[in-house]
């Protein structure tokens, strides 16, 4: 089998992309926004350990570890509402802490200082949906971009030795299935993902300086419902072209108010 050249540079561009997007993002409003590296240093902390050390962890025990969990979720529905909760319960918490943490050293350096825009807010989403686009998305594009390459040479089974017969024609049987439209895919869920991280981030941030309480449990449901989809296709109970159109559309409308809301000046809480 042989990945064609197409398809291989639509994934490595569609990479490329994804993984410069944040950075490009920043650079460009560094300046009129006043974007502050530890504010994106802070998101990406938090996402690497609430979502890839805690919520992995949390899940290995109760899908795998756990027998009478496991079984439960057996179940497609039970299963959904599971991946759905568990990844915005654990990812707003992070970014509450994160953000309550930003907040208190602001008020420290001045009164003034706590009532800055949404700039904090915009540079803590990039560090934390920029880390999940490259932890989640771009270094696992890079490692099947890798496998199309040595596949192609012919040298896939022999760097893949140490795998089980089964896995290995299963990853025989992915790179085959790779297209150009597989890279558009990527891009887009990953794109879709990291303006979600952003409204979500500029949620939290504008919840806490109002002082409103119920900012954690609102942000929790509202990554829930955007992590269903998702959950229903791991569930095989819909189709991806479904969740594609859902989280584009989603994006866009998420897009458009985080273009709003930076065009105008933020109201002091």
């Amino acid at each position: 089998m042989v990945v064609a050249p197409l398809t291989l540079s639509s994934l490595t561009v569609a990479t490329l992309f994804v993984a410069a997007l944040p950075f490009l993002i920043y650079r460009r409003l560094r300046r009129p926004l006043a974007l502050k590296p530890r504010d994106a240093i802070t998101g990406i902390a938090i996402f690497a350990l609430f979502a890839m050390v805690i919520e992995r962890a949390l899940n290995d025990y109760v899908l795998h570890r756990n027998e009478a969990t496991a079984t439960f979720l057996s179940s497609p529905l039970a299963f959904v509402v599971y991946g759905a909760l568990v990844a915005g319960v654990c990812e707003e918490v992070g970014r509450f802490i994160g953000m309550r943490l930003l907040l208190k050293r602001a008020a420290a350096r001045s009164a003034s200082a706590a009532n800055t825009g949404d700039g904090t807010a915009l540079t803590y989403g990039l560090g934390h949906g920029g880390a999940e686009a490259w932890l989640v998305g771009v270094l696992v594009q890079i490692q099947w971009i890798l496998f199309a390459i040595f596949e192609n040479r012919g040298e896939l089974d022999g760097y893949l030795s140490n795998l089980p017969t089964d896995s290995v024609m299963r990853i025989h049987l992915i790179l085959a299935s790779l297209t150009p439209q597989t890279a558009g895919i990527f891009a887009l869920e990953r794109v879709a993902a990291l303006v979600f991280q952003i409204g979500l981030s500029v949620l939290m941030w504008r919840g806490l300086r109002a002082g409103w309480r119920g900012i954690l449990p609102l942000a929790i449901l509202l990554h829930a419902l955007v992590d269903v989809p998702a959950a229903l296709f791991q569930a095989q109970l819909v189709p991806l072209a479904a969740v594609d159109g859902v989280y584009a559309l989603g994006a866009l409308i998420v897009a458009g108010w985080l273009f709003r809301a930076f065009r105008r000046p933020a109201v002091a809480v």
